[in-house]
């Protein structure tokens, strides 16, 4: 398993490691001990998969506020996605701050998202499929977002934002300077 901090240090890119042969590769997407060992000591509850027919597909700016904040741990096991998270908590020295990361089927590379972080992705290919795993259980009434591409926060979703697809529930998300964090650092 290889683990890089981005360049907000609580947000990880973890990448297990294939073996390959004539047949193919095997990779082992999840180990907590090993996680354990690299001072990631985390509770997995619930297991999410989302698909995307069409490229330019947009989930986010998700959050889930406490008392039922989530730990994501993020994969792509088809297709692939431009991840962003943003950090959303107040006090932080990267309040406001957004990483982001290509997640592919190919790359194998998995974004761990903290709690207390706005999450979301878009997708670069078809039939696009997302699998995380959660420290929560999913609660409607904490359930939340921000604008995915709110000119305050300067995203940079790539060249198929132009053409977003989008729920109503994230075209109608508040914007940024209207979004009262409940994360605190």
């Amino acid at each position: 398993m290889k683990l890089e901090k981005l360049e907000i240090p609580d947000v990880k890119l973890i990448t297990p490691r294939r073996f390959t042969d004539s047949r193919g590769w095997f990779s082992e997407t999840f180990n907590n001990k090993a996680l354990q060992e690299a001072g990631i000591d985390l509770e997995f509850v619930q297991d999410n998969h989302s698909y995307s027919a069409q490229a330019g597909t947009v989930r986010g700016l998700h959050y889930q506020s406490p008392p039922h904040a989530q730990v994501k741990l993020v994969r792509a096991i088809k297709g692939s996605v431009l991840d962003i998270v943003v950090d959303a908590r107040i006090g932080s020295p990267s309040e406001g701050q957004w990483v982001s990361a290509e997640l592919s089927a190919q790359n194998g590379a998995q974004l761990l998202v903290p709690a207390g972080f706005l999450h979301g992705f878009i997708t670069l290919e078809p039939d696009t499929e997302i699998v995380y795993k959660v420290t929560d259980y999913y609660s409607g009434s904490c359930d939340g977002a921000v604008l995915w591409n709110d000119s305050d926060l300067g995203l940079d979703w790539g060249s198929l934002a132009g053409d977003a697809i989008l729920s109503e529930k994230d075209e109608a998300a508040p914007r940024w300077v209207e979004f009262q964090s409940p994360f605190l650092y």
